[in-house]
């Protein structure tokens, strides 16, 4: 199985820059960005496949790219907001539908520790 882990988290005022890191020990099919707050369901962010050409991301501020040479998952944050502010999931799965990778949390059986992001007003 895929182990993750993610790294990049931290502490920044409204309007700052995070940029999160996720190494695969392999390269999985899909690759995804989930985030949660206390009290609220697991969001799915952003998605990218190792053959699906289209990355997708929920979120006009945020970019998913992969560095498949270093089976390196990047999501750059920008802009950030309080609202924000969560912890923030590196996600592998092997679930596809049509080439395209899901963006739910359903279909992703390895999951990273997490990693904090934290945005001040």
């Amino acid at each position: 199985q895929v182990q993750l882990v993610e790294s990049g988290g931290g502490s920044v005022q409204a309007g700052g820059s995070l940029r999160l890191s996720c190494v695969a020990s392999r390269n999985p099919l899909c690759m995804a960005w989930f985030r949660q707050s206390p009290g609220k369901e697991r969001e799915g962010i952003a998605v990218i496949g190792r053959t699906d050409p289209t990355p997708r991301s929920v979120e006009g501020r945020f970019t998913i790219s992969k560095d498949n040479t270093k089976n390196t998952l990047i999501l750059q944050m920008n802009d950030l907001q309080p609202e924000d502010s969560a912890m923030y999931y590196c996600a592998a799965g092997q679930t596809s539908f049509g080439g395209r990778c899901p963006l739910a949390y359903e279909y992703y059986n390895t999951w990273g520790q997490g990693t904090q992001v934290t945005v001040s007003s």
